[in-house]
């Protein structure tokens, strides 16, 4: 049963970060930069590794290959999470700092949870 949730929080976290990583990297520099306050490239950089960390947190389990890059892959998104969080609330956004804060902790219990066992299916 653990695994089962594991594999949907995976999932579910995948789809997000491909879906938000995707959307910078669409979306022009000058748009990213007013709407965020941050250079365009540092947020083309973020882009890319949620979309690399959303592939991390599937294909190594799904190609029984390198499974102890999935952990690794939840704790570099954790971090990204915590960037966000302390971004919203120096722009005094707090309600908005809820969000990244709970995904950020679904990432560590993925972290956690494989790190123990990486190679659990």
């Amino acid at each position: 049963m653990r695994s089962k949730l594991l594999w949907v929080l995976q999932g579910l976290l995948c789809a997000l970060f491909l879906f938000a990583g995707g959307a910078k990297l669409a979306m022009p520099i000058a748009a990213l930069e007013k709407q965020s306050h941050m250079s365009g490239l540092f947020l083309r950089f973020i882009a890319v590794c949620e979309i690399l960390g959303a592939l991390g947190l599937i294909l190594p389990g799904l190609l029984k290959i390198r499974q102890e890059l999935t952990p690794i892959a939840a704790a570099g998104l954790v971090i990204i999470m915590i960037g966000a969080v302390v971004t919203s609330i120096m722009q005094g956004m707090a309600a908005t700092a809820i969000f990244p804060g709970v995904v950020g902790l679904l990432c560590a219990y993925i972290a956690y949870a494989r790190w123990r066992q990486p190679s659990s299916s």
